[in-house]
C-alpha cells in the first residue's frame, strides 16, 4: 500500500492528514484541540456550579503547551495549573486574559520567590519555610502576596501538615502579608471509588477549614471529580481527563479521546519455526511468522515493558481495526509485531499502524505494560511529528 493511502483503522483522523505529514515523519502523533475544549466544556458543566481549571503541566501533559494552552483559552478557561516556574512564564505568555490565574503547583523554592512573582505566578505553598519566604516580599500589609495554601489531607506528599496550619494560624506577621486565593488538597485514592480513604481525606480537609484563611477549597482532580458533588467543593483541577483519559475504572469520566499516536511500517520480514527476532533472542517463532518491523521504540516513548518473549503476551499495535501482538524486545528506534493472522488486513511497507487510537487505548498501552496511561501520554516523543487539528474553537482548522 503507496504512503499517500495509508490503511486506516476505523474513525481514525489519518483520512484527514493529506498535506500535514511530512512524507520523512516515521510517526505521528495526532492531537484533536477541539474534543481537547469540548472535554473542558463538558468537565465544566458537569461540576457546575463549581469552576473548573485546568492542569497544563508536563507541556500540556506531552501534547504541547504552545497549542493545548490557547485551546483551553478558546474554550473559557482562565484558572491553569503548571509544575514548575518555566512552565508558569510559559503559561502566562500563552494565556491572552491578563487576569487569568496561573498556580505553580511546585510552590515557593528558596530563593526563587521575586522570579515567581515578576512571571506574574502564584505559588502553591505547602509549607511553613514558604509561607514565610513569600510573605517577606510583600512590600507592606496593605500589599500581601497571592497564593494558595496546599493541606495534606492524608497523602503524605506536598501539603501543609495539620502543626504548620495551627503554626500558620497564630502567626499573624506571616498571615497579614499573604493573600489565600485557593486552599487545596489531593486525593491519594480517587482512582478507587469505594476506597474509605476518600471519604477520610475529606473529613480532614474539613476539619481543618476552620483553621485557615477563607478562599475557595478543591480537592477533586480528574478521578475526584467524578466521585460526585461533595468532592466538587469550588474549584476542580482535571488534568488527564482533559486529554481524554479514563483512568476511573467502572465510570466513564464524559470525555472524548485527543491523541492518536501512529507509526510507519518500515519492513516486513518472514521468521522460520526456531527464528528469533530482536535483542536477546526474547521470542522464537514456533511456526512460520511474519513480522512486521515499526519505526516505533522507547526512544518515542513505548516502554520497553511492553515487549513479549516466546508464549508471553504484552502489547499490541493495530491495523484497520485489528490489533497484532507486539513480538521481541521493544528497542530504542524499533518494534516487531506478528502480523501473521491479519488475513486480508495484513499492512505493506509505508502503512501506518497505530499505536494509540481507536483500537488501543491510553489505557490498553499502560496496562500492557504496567504502568498508566498518564505516564504513556506524557512520554510522547518530539521525534514524532505533531499534527493539531482545529484550535479548541470549533473552526476545524489544522496544521503542524
Amino acid at each position: 500500500m503507496s504512503t499517500t493511502a495509508p490503511q486506516q483503522s476505523p474513525g481514525t483522523h489519518l483520512d484527514r492528514l493529506d498535506g500535514f505529514v511530512p512524507a520523512d515523519a516515521a510517526g505521528v502523533v495526532i492531537v484533536d484541540l477541539d474534543a481537547l475544549a469540548g472535554n473542558w466544556r463538558a468537565l465544566r458543566d458537569l461540576v457546575a456550579p463549581a469552576a473548573c481549571a485546568a492542569v497544563v503541566k508536563a507541556n500540556g501533559y506531552g501534547l504541547g503547551a504552545d497549542r493545548v494552552i490557547p485551546a483551553l483559552c478558546a474554550a473559557g478557561a482562565d484558572t491553569f495549573f503548571v509544575a514548575t516556574l518555566a512552565e508558569a512564564r510559559q503559561a502566562r505568555a500563552l494565556v491572552a486574559d491578563a487576569t487569568a490565574t496561573v498556580y505553580v503547583l511546585d510552590g515557593v523554592l528558596p530563593g526563587s520567590g521575586q522570579a515567581l512573582h515578576d512571571a506574574g505566578a502564584i505559588p502553591v505553598i505547602s509549607s511553613l519555610p514558604e509561607a514565610k519566604e513569600w510573605a517577606a516580599l510583600a512590600p507592606s500589609r496593605n500589599e500581601p502576596m497571592a497564593c494558595a495554601f496546599h493541606v495534606d489531607s492524608g497523602l503524605n506528599r506536598l501539603g501543609l501538615s495539620a502543626r504548620e496550619i495551627r503554626a500558620l494560624a497564630s502567626d499573624m506577621h506571616t498571615m497579614d502579608r499573604v493573600q489565600v486565593r485557593l486552599v487545596m488538597s489531593h486525593l491519594a485514592c480517587a482512582d478507587d471509588p469505594g476506597h474509605e480513604k476518600n471519604t477520610q481525606q475529606l473529613d480532614v480537609f474539613r476539619t481543618l477549614q476552620p483553621l485557615l484563611p477563607s478562599a475557595p477549597l478543591s480537592i477533586a482532580a480528574s478521578d475526584g471529580l467524578m466521585l460526585g458533588p461533595d468532592y466538587h467543593l469550588d474549584l476542580v483541577r482535571p488534568g488527564y481527563a482533559l486529554y481524554g483519559g479514563q483512568a476511573l475504572p467502572g465510570r466513564i469520566t464524559p470525555v472524548k479521546p485527543v491523541v492518536e499516536a501512529y507509526a510507519r511500517v518500515l519492513q516486513i520480514r518472514e521468521l522460520a519455526p526456531g527464528q528469533s527476532v530482536g535483542y536477546s533472542a526474547s521470542f522464537v517463532a514456533n511456526r512460520i511468522t511474519r513480522v512486521a518491523v515499526i519505526a516505533a521504540g522507547y526512544g518515542d516513548g513505548l516502554p520497553r515493558h511492553l515487549s513479549a518473549a516466546t508464549g508471553q503476551t504484552a502489547g499490541h499495535v493495530a491495523f484497520g481495526g485489528r490489533r497484532a501482538p507486539i513480538v521481541g524486545r521493544v528497542s530504542m528506534d524499533l518494534i516487531t509485531v506478528d502480523i501473521t493472522d491479519l488475513e486480508g488486513h495484513a499492512p505493506d511497507r509505508g502503512d501506518w499502524a497505530e499505536l494509540i487510537g481507536q483500537s488501543i487505548s491510553l489505557e490498553d498501552v499502560g496496562a500492557a505494560c504496567g504502568t498508566i496511561g498518564y505516564e504513556i501520554l506524557t512520554r510522547l516523543s518530539p521525534r514524532f511529528a505533531r499534527v493539531y487539528l482545529g484550535g479548541g474553537d470549533g473552526t476545524g482548522t489544522q496544521g503542524t
